[in-house]
């Protein structure tokens, strides 16, 4: 009886250790199944520690869509600029040729080598586009040639609905249509543009260029990239959807973007929603503006459009090395320089009553041939009454520098001064430049810019 017990035992323990050895090794329980072979695991963790991004691997929420390539050849090394714009058939007129002719001839040799234009052809009148490649292929031979300038279509095949969308904002079915479209337009050409250029800058295609306007924006590019702060889009222009930068890396977010959205809303009011959601809460405009508006009627049935920006600066002046002096109380950090250097800043004062003055010492006396002074900002802190003069023979003292004698060129009207051919009546070289107030006024005032051009 007992060896009968001692044979159950031994064989209860058998099969109890037969079963785990069996529950370990089969592939029909989860414990199993869960765990990856270690090379998957290794992958896994390839995948998490990469210190590249999701969004700069690139190849991610690819569009389902196809171009013809019209005229040049795309680029086989990435530039540092990619110019994209779309352009459609006009009721009355074209700009499109005066645009890129403005591009290119406001570039430097240096500066066109590094920049693609991408032209979207994105109408579908077929006869349209033929003279109009014809026309590109004619005026700007040498810049297909060279890489610099491509022109694509997608037909309209690859268009989502266009009739019969939401009527956002009451706007007329037409309106809805043209606005939905554009959006489209704009999704295909930065889908294009991915990788073209390391950054992509979107115009409209009526529009003139400020010269050099590439080295200012590589400038503003670097300038912001060293403060290590979050930005999806830099401003070069006040107006609608004209002088907007973006990283190359982040078109396709944009692309796919503009597509999910293409029927709400207009795209510059889908661009701030875009950069909201990119967590840059504050546009970055830069000034003065890069590029003005220069068509007078819009593509939308040919009506009036007089959009100007107010900021553009055709030529990036660069006045004569200086020093500023004024008496006039400066308000916070907008000091007197600022309406003389380049840039966005401006001077900013208190009050000024009769015999206050802002004075520009030449550190080289020079002869000037046209001045620009602008005051005020949106209408109010106008200058009202003021001279303008140019003086001679520098004197220093414990504060401040000045000249011993000063002519009138001038007087101010509604808060501005502007006169050329200065040097038919003043021909001698001048040290100084002095705006001088010549009654009291209640308003502050701010000077925005002060220009001048010299022989």
């Amino acid at each position: 009886m007992r060896r009968q017990t001692k044979k159950n035992v031994a064989l209860a323990v058998l099969l109890l250790i037969s079963g785990l050895y069996f529950i370990s090794h089969s592939d029909f329980f989860i414990t199993r199944s869960l765990e990856p072979p270690l090379s998957e695991l290794s992958w896994h963790g390839e995948r998490l520690i990469s210190k590249e991004s999701w969004v700069e691997r690139g190849g991610y929420l690819p569009l389902n869509v196809s171009y013809q390539l019209l005229a040049g050849a795309p680029s086989t090394q990435q530039r540092f600029l990619t110019v994209g714009m779309s352009s459609v058939k006009r009721s009355k007129g074209s700009y499109l040729i005066p645009t890129l002719q403005s591009l290119f001839s406001q570039s430097s040799p240096e500066e066109r080598s590094s920049m693609v234009v991408v032209v979207l052809l994105a109408d579908f009148d077929v006869s349209w586009r033929i003279a109009t490649v014809n026309e590109i292929k004619t005026v700007f031979a040498v810049e297909l040639e060279q890489g610099q300038l491509v022109v694509i279509h997608v037909s309209q095949d690859w268009y989502p609905p266009l009739t019969g969308i939401k009527r956002n904002y009451n706007d007329a079915a037409e309106r809805v249509t043209f606005r939905s479209k554009q959006n489209l337009d704009y999704c295909f050409l930065t889908t294009y543009s991915v990788g073209v250029g390391q950054y992509y800058l979107q115009l409209e295609d009526d529009v003139s260029s400020a010269k050099n306007f590439l080295t200012t924006i590589r400038r503003h590019v670097e300038e912001q990239n060293r403060k290590k702060e979050t930005w999806a889009m830099l401003e070069f222009s006040t107006l609608g959807f004209i002088g907007k930068l973006y990283k190359s890396t982040e078109l396709p977010l944009l692309a796919r973007f503009l597509f999910l959205f293409y029927q709400e809303m207009p795209c510059d009011w889908l661009m701030t929603h875009f950069r909201l959601l990119m967590t840059q809460k504050e546009p970055i405009l830069l000034k003065p503006s890069l590029f003005q508006h220069m068509g007078t009627f819009s593509s939308f049935q040919g009506t009036y459009n007089k959009l100007k920006d107010k900021d553009f600066e055709e030529v990036l002046y660069s006045n004569p090395s200086a020093e500023v002096f004024s008496n006039i109380s400066t308000y916070q950090k907008h000091f007197p320089k600022l309406a003389w250097d380049a840039g966005e800043g401006f001077f900013w004062g208190r009050s000024p009553v009769k015999g206050h003055q802002l004075t520009v010492v030449f550190l080289d006396p020079v002869v000037v041939t046209g001045i620009l002074v602008e005051t005020g900002s949106g209408g109010k802190d106008l200058l009202d009454s003021a001279q303008v003069e140019i003086g001679h023979d520098v004197v220093t003292t414990e504060k401040e520098k000045s000249c011993k004698e000063f002519q009138s060129v001038g007087t101010f009207e509604n808060g501005r001064f502007e006169m050329q051919e200065l040097d038919k009546k003043f021909s001698s070289a001048s040290s100084c430049l002095r705006i001088l107030v010549t009654a009291a006024q209640k308003d502050w005032v701010i000077i925005q810019k002060i220009r001048i051009t010299t022989s």
